[in-house]
């Protein structure tokens, strides 16, 4: 669905188009789901008011210009229980936000949607409450589905959070300021501004790799977002060269728990009260 949605998935557009389209069947809604990722979240990178996938207040506080508040202090305990919740959010009420207030992602001049794609909003999410809960219910019961359907969704949205996570919201990555308010320019280059803004981890796991689908090599997925995932192993040993002779740092964790360690660590200094002077 990721590859499919970023054009990289296959050579044939149908192809690519359609696989984009397994968001719907999980839940989510891939129309949505390009805006907010393709635009927002691969343009603006780690900045403040634009990159819509940093913006998670007031639960948590991730850039250094957010707001503080006290429960943030407490972030770096109950990110876990917040992480689990993540998906029921997004297909119960994240995406119905969206529909309803036009307001997709920020930084993004809203579009009125054509027939097809309200069509296809309503049915997939028919399709998915029929599919995931009804028929459960039908099947084996309305408690052994609640406790079925629940498991599957905190597996489901702590993985995704963690993933994502990892990969951007880590103490060695950066989060610049928001464009030029007259020019409307982001300070670094592009492509300076996504090795500083990501991180990899665990590039020499196979195993991982193909169950996260090259997610582990995020910085490469945000140099080449349309190239797919099989060739980021190769196309990273030449990224790390490029990065040491221009003396660009480059930021990779060994490990996956190494990872998590940098995040922990990083959300809890966030959510650090202020020290007095």
């Amino acid at each position: 669905m990721h590859e499919g949605g970023h054009q990289s998935f296959s050579k044939y557009t149908w192809l690519n188009k359609t696989s984009a389209y397994f968001l719907n069947v999980m839940g989510g809604n891939t129309y949505y789901w390009k805006i907010k990722h393709n635009i927002s979240h691969h343009t603006y990178t780690n900045m403040e008011g634009l990159d819509s996938d940093i913006n998670i207040e007031p639960f948590m506080r991730i850039h250094p210009e957010q707001p503080k508040r006290w429960i943030h202090r407490f972030q770096h305990i109950y990110f876990v229980v917040f992480y689990s919740l993540s998906y029921f959010s997004w297909i119960f009420m994240d995406d119905f936000i969206k529909y309803f207030s036009g307001k997709i992602s920020a930084g993004y001049v809203d579009q009125k949607l054509s027939f097809k794609e309200h069509f296809i909003f309503w049915m997939t999410k028919a399709f998915y409450l029929m599919v995931y809960v009804v028929l459960p219910i039908l099947m084996v019961g309305f408690l052994k589905a609640l406790i079925g359907y629940l498991i599957l969704g905190i597996v489901c949205g702590l993985a995704i959070a963690i993933v994502f996570q990892l990969a951007h919201v880590v103490n060695e990555t950066d989060f610049p300021l928001a464009p030029d308010e007259t020019t409307g320019k982001i300070a670094q280059q592009w492509a300076i501004h996504q090795v500083n803004t990501t991180s990899n981890f665990a590039t020499k796991s196979k195993v991982l790799s193909w169950l996260l689908g090259g997610l582990n090599f995020q910085v490469e997925h945000h140099l080449f977002p349309k190239v797919s995932h099989i060739h980021y192993a190769k196309i990273n040993q030449f990224v790390k060269e490029t990065c040491l002779e221009y003396n660009i740092n480059y930021h990779e964790h060994k490990t996956m728990l190494q990872a998590v360690h940098s995040h922990v660590k990083y959300i809890r200094k966030m959510g650090r009260p202020a020290k007095a002077m």
